[in-house]
């Protein structure tokens, strides 16, 4: 016998609306200061009557279609019944048995990860512990806010998977725009289901499914992993001992990197889920219609696309999906010429320097691509000026940075500043000339078998020429003169 996790992950994410699911109040994020995006709706006051945001259903439907759903006629609100501090009408108002979308997939590497519904609901409000008065406060901005859950099958069988199963969601719902879907900012989180299946592999044959454990609110795909992994090992130590774990609601503590038990683990049945009285039926047939006939490219239809037509490599079409860089990408390539066999080569330059060094001058202001000073156009121009030898590495990396601040063409910043790269071979010649002069101390250790002296040189040449010359055919010149 052997074990086998089976994971099934349900995550809530925030709908990118102005107003909340049920209420004109306005959908703030955590920023915004406590109480101050609040109204009788989302507060629960007596007699206050939820009306359906119209653009939640649309996004709602938007998605479920990108996540390959059956998106049904008719979609009808339940009463889940529950009580906490942040949940001021003791019951949520969410989907149960007619769901906005039921029975989609999608591919992780070529396994079917099946969904067996997404719904729409309202978030609760947010709990602050204050340890110092031990007390608990609450911020209900965060109530009524609208929420797509995405539920799936338990068809995950490793925490590496449930990582790239989150991601890959959290790609779709970005590329159809139905959720910013940041989970270090709140806007989607994942519970996580998990339990592990002895099975026998001499014949052929499972035991049936254990009780579940369920992760609550983990909001970064390392936490997922992490997690998982923890209960993984938590569990079939367990199993191995001959204990058998218990249904139960865990939480996820990140700088112990373990879980921690919360409350036995609920049924729907404790949720006493009714009809929403006070709102009718949603009729879906219009919307699916609209929202199937302008659904986008998906990100795995991309993320080919990058690849075949572009020559990137699957790791860099993930990056560029999976960061909503993907417009961005298709620009500059297009504005480069037809390369030929040499399509792989640009594709390297293109993604090293948009990858690593563009990346890096926007993570450090906090931005994302949409805020680059840099048109697509410019962008191009410069990878020409560096393919072509104009301009070398080091310098590039100033003029990259110029051309994001001040939003200026490539070559005009690149004579402005004097950035060009020295290609003069008598000037080149010259110069290394007038060093080996200068340096003659240098020049007899290098010729006593001090080689990396030649670096000194090399070195030396670049700071006199403020990075304009070819660091190379610096370092050919000095040891064609040195004899070496």
């Amino acid at each position: 016998m052997r074990l086998i996790p089976i994971i099934g992950l349900e995550i809530h994410a925030r709908l990118k609306t102005k107003s909340k699911m049920f209420s004109d109040c306005p959908n703030v994020d955590d920023t915004a200061a406590p109480n101050t995006a609040i109204d009788p709706v989302s507060t629960g006051q007596p007699g206050a009557l939820p009306a359906v945001n119209a653009e939640a259903v649309r996004l709602g439907v938007r998605a479920g279609l990108a996540l390959g759903c059956r998106i049904p006629d008719e979609a009808h609100f339940d009463r889940k019944n529950y009580f906490y501090p942040d949940l001021p009408k003791g019951y949520q108002i969410s989907q149960y048995d007619h769901p906005i979308a039921e029975h989609g997939a999608i591919m992780i590497d070529d396994r079917r990860i099946g969904i067996t519904r997404a719904h729409l609901e309202e978030d609760a409000a947010k709990n602050i512990h204050d340890a110092a008065t031990n007390s608990t406060l609450v911020d209900f901005n965060r109530a009524g806010v609208p929420l797509l859950e995405i539920v799936s099958e338990p068809d995950i069988r490793s925490p590496a998977e449930a990582k790239a199963y989150v991601q890959e969601v959290q790609a779709i719902l970005r590329t159809v725009g139905a959720s910013d879907a940041d989970m270090e900012k709140g806007y989607m989180r994942c519970d996580a289901n998990i339990s592990m299946l002895e099975v026998d592999e001499e014949n052929h044959s499972a035991a049936e499914f254990n009780p579940k454990i369920e992760v609550k609110n983990l909001n970064s795909f390392r936490a997922v992993e992490r997690a998982l992994t923890y209960e993984i090992e938590r569990q079939t130590k367990m199993h191995e001992a001959g204990e058998m774990p218990v249904g139960a609601t865990r939480g996820w503590d990140e700088n112990k990197g373990s879980t921690f038990e919360q409350r036995l683990k609920e049924t729907n049945a404790d949720y006493r889920y009714f009809p929403e009285p006070d709102l009718p039926p949603l009729d879906l047939r219009l919307i699916r219609e609209e929202e199937k006939a302008k659904l986008p490219a998906l990100p795995a239809t991309r993320r080919a696309m990058l690849i075949e037509e572009f020559g990137f490599t699957s790791e860099d079409a993930r990056f560029f999906v999976a960061n909503d860089w993907t417009d961005y990408v298709e620009r500059v390539m297009g504005e480069l010429p037809e390369w030929g066999e040499e399509i792989p080569t640009i594709a390297k330059l293109a993604s090293s320097w948009l990858k690593n060094k563009l990346a890096s001058i926007l993570a450090s202001e906090n931005k994302t691509i949409t805020d680059a000073n840099i048109t697509p156009e410019n962008f191009a121009e410069f990878l020409h000026l560096i393919d072509d030898n104009i301009i070398n590495s080091a310098n590039a990396q100033k003029l990259l940075t110029l051309m994001h601040e001040t939003g200026s063409d490539p070559s005009h910043l690149m004579e402005e500043h004097n950035l060009g790269q020295m290609n003069d071979p008598a000037a080149m010649t010259k110069l290394v000339s007038e060093l080996i002069a200068q340096n003659p101390e240098q020049v007899e250790q290098i010729k006593a078998g001090k080689i990396v002296l030649v670096k000194w040189f090399v070195g030396v040449i670049m700071k006199s020429t403020e990075g304009r010359a070819n660091p190379t055919a610096a370092e050919e010149e000095v040891k064609k003169q040195l004899g070496l």
